[in-house]
């Protein structure tokens, strides 16, 4: 169902968390079962009577049976663990900083305002030192909410631009749309991390079968190879989807709360032209080399967006604009005149 409104937005993403979860534990199955059909297509446990593909689809099933419990609370400890660290791991990736007042007056009074302005609680605010320009929200609950803003954001916005850029992200936790995004960064981390285990382990996995199985055993997978290679190939395919489906987690998450966070930066700060100026600043701009893409997608603006637009986590900052000017307002920007530090410091009349 589309989100329409704040009130119904912030149901789907309410139920978009409780499905990427309930999806996360389908997955990890998934990859159990592959791991387990794997380690029976190359001998390793009890032998497979019959040897057919039957026979090792079966045994493996049966291992899940057993596995499971281990497996369900394996995957509910990273859940928990990412839920309740996943805000230190975010500041040690990016780097940031904890900003107080006293450091920073300028950026603490203009989020104080409008965390007053609409009776929200203040969120932490960090900063990353890195010259480029962007902005993001974490966190889970109110203990943990934070607005990292990077350096260069602070130095070449002004106060209304750098407000209206405070108020996107605010909207952005007061829409859940951060907690919705943290879920999904550790649900494709849990699922990225299965994966990558089970193809380093087929580098093992042959040597070790071969080192620990019987001569009697050995003849036996000779006479049954067929089915312990189509076994092989079943478990890499489903190894692959499930990859697959982590990678594309994103595509649950509607690009729509971009486009509602920069509404709630209007209504926050009554000042679209704001937003439009503070977003033609950032376009191009944004790009942050050393956090990975799964911070990137929580960011204002994202630069990485896929060899499509289909691949893209945020609708173009040209279609942002377009929307604030068409239904908030704003005012369509001036083209940027790129100039050189030359010309910007030779006196008018003496140039040529």
């Amino acid at each position: 169902m589309a989100a329409f409104g704040l009130y119904t937005h912030i149901q789907a993403n309410r139920r978009r968390s409780f499905i990427l979860t309930a999806g996360l534990f389908f997955l990890v199955y998934v990859l159990t079962f592959a791991f387990a059909l794997l380690f029976r297509a190359f001998d390793i446990g009890p032998p497979v009577p019959g040897g057919t593909v039957q026979d090792y689809l079966e045994a493996a099933a049966g291992d899940l049976l057993w596995l499971s419990p281990v497996v369900t609370a394996g995957t509910a400890l990273w859940v928990w663990a990412g839920r309740k660290f996943h805000q230190g791991i975010i500041d040690a990736v990016a780097g940031s900083h904890d900003v107080t007042r006293e450091e920073n007056p300028r950026l603490y009074d203009l989020l104080e305002n409008l965390c007053i302005s609409r009776g929200l609680p203040m969120p932490r605010l960090r900063i990353m030192e890195t010259e480029r320009l962007n902005a993001f929200a974490t966190g889970l609950n109110e203990k943990q909410y934070a607005i990292t803003v990077t350096r260069g954001l602070l130095d070449n916005l002004d106060d209304a631009e750098v407000e209206a850029v405070l108020a996107h992200e605010l909207t952005h936790i007061r829409n859940e749309d951060v907690r919705l995004m943290v879920t999904a960064v550790i649900i494709a981390g849990v699922i990225s991390f299965f994966g990558e285990l089970v193809f380093r382990w087929l580098d093992i996995l042959p040597r070790w079968g071969s080192s620990s199985s019987s001569s009697s055993r050995h003849s036996d997978r000779k006479g049954s190879g067929g089915g312990a290679f189509v076994a092989i190939l079943i478990a890499l395919a489903m190894i692959a989807i499930a990859w697959a489906l982590s990678l594309v987690i994103r595509f649950a998450l509607s690009r729509s709360r971009e486009y509602l966070a920069d509404s709630g930066s209007v209504e926050l700060t009554k000042n679209p032209d704001a937003m439009i100026s503070a977003l033609t600043k950032i376009s191009g701009k944004g790009e942050l080399e050393s956090v990975p893409s799964g911070l990137m997608e929580m960011c204002v603006d994202n630069p990485r967006s896929g060899f499509t637009d289909l691949f893209a986590t945020h609708p173009p900052i040209e279609a942002r604009i377009d929307a604030l000017v068409r239904y908030a307002g704003g005012r369509q920007p001036e083209p940027q005149i790129e100039t050189s530090p030359e010309a910007a410091t030779t006196p008018a009349g003496l140039s040529g």
